[in-house]
């Protein structure tokens, strides 16, 4: 599995015109072959992280190669963007905890 880890900080005044961008590159990763899933947080400082998991390699480097993904990068670095940082790494281990899979 591939992750990538996407962390950010907008423009001043950019939210509500970025927004719609952002929400149709999540619906068009979800519709990527070997998509697993993503997430997204934003603390109070205006610091953003996007984590994305691809089932390979192969599926990962398909997304960022997308052309409607390098459009929205491009934007995002002439409109958006104060700052990122792009991390991607591969899962070597992966470990799960549910508390109702062990009842007290």
């Amino acid at each position: 599995m591939i992750l990538t880890v996407f962390r950010s900080r907008l423009r001043l005044g950019v939210e509500a015109e970025y927004r719609p961008l952002a929400v149709a590159m999540s619906e068009l990763a979800h519709t990527m072959e070997g998509f697993v899933d993503e997430a997204f947080f934003a603390a109070p400082n205006g610091d953003r992280v996007t984590i994305v998991r691809f089932a390979d390699r192969a599926s990962h480097d398909a997304w960022a190669r997308h052309p409607a993904h390098r459009e929205a990068q491009r934007r995002g670095r002439d409109e958006f963007y104060e700052s990122y940082e792009i991390s991607i790494a591969e899962v070597v281990a992966e470990r799960h905890f549910s508390a109702d899979q062990f009842p007290r």
